[in-house]
């Protein structure tokens, strides 16, 4: 009998999680808002800004100014376009498969503009001039001439922090608190004083 109450824990704990549906639909669903958006402005900044003439957005702190950035922020590594392609397309990779595990708001919340921002300069590098994955990133907010971004950078910027915030809380992606005893441990030392009984 003692063999089999030991092998309740074990089968438990190999069981899958259950997908979380409504978080798993948060995740794109904000995802697919923040792609669209970026995209949108995107194009409106194209057709309507300089690369020579800032407009005032807030006096001069932050203007808009069109540009079109080979590299990353500070347009550092200009010359490596494919890296941040290929990084860019690792990040969706890795929060799609996550988005499956999410057993938690925030968690989906980040994730979603982590995803949605990711995505949104993916387009550019994957779709724009000069060609297929060397694509330049519109980018049109300058803050005080240190750097201009987009749309795709602030919700980037923003899940980075959100994520940090939630690792120094202790949240994991499943919902619960990384110093909380887990219900399969519980289980087991619920169990344990049977075992030796015989």
């Amino acid at each position: 009998m003692s063999r089999h109450r030991a092998e309740g824990p074990a089968r438990r704990r190999s069981e899958p999680q259950p997908i979380n549906t409504r978080y798993v639909v948060l995740v794109f669903a904000l995802a697919f808002a923040v792609l669209v958006l970026d995209q949108v402005t995107k194009v409106l900044a194209t057709r309507l800004l300089s690369q020579d003439d800032p407009v005032p957005l807030i006096g001069d702190i932050i203007t808009l100014q069109l540009v079109f950035n080979p590299g990353a922020a500070f347009s550092f590594a200009s010359g490596m376009t494919w890296i941040f392609t290929i990084i860019a397309l690792v990040v969706v990779v890795v929060v799609v498969r996550i988005a499956r595990t999410i057993g938690s708001g925030w968690w989906a919340v980040m994730l979603g503009l982590l995803l949605g921002g990711a995505a949104g300069n993916l387009m550019d590098r994957l779709f724009r001039d000069p060609g297929f994955g060397r694509g330049h990133v519109v980018d049109f907010i300058n803050y005080s001439g240190f750097f201009i971004g987009n749309l795709a950078d602030i919700a980037i910027v923003g899940a980075a922090v959100g994520i940090a915030a939630l690792a120094v809380l202790g949240l994991e992606t499943d919902g619960s608190r990384a110093n909380a005893p887990r219900p399969v441990a519980a289980a087991e030392e619920a169990e344990s004083p049977g075992e030796h009984d015989g």
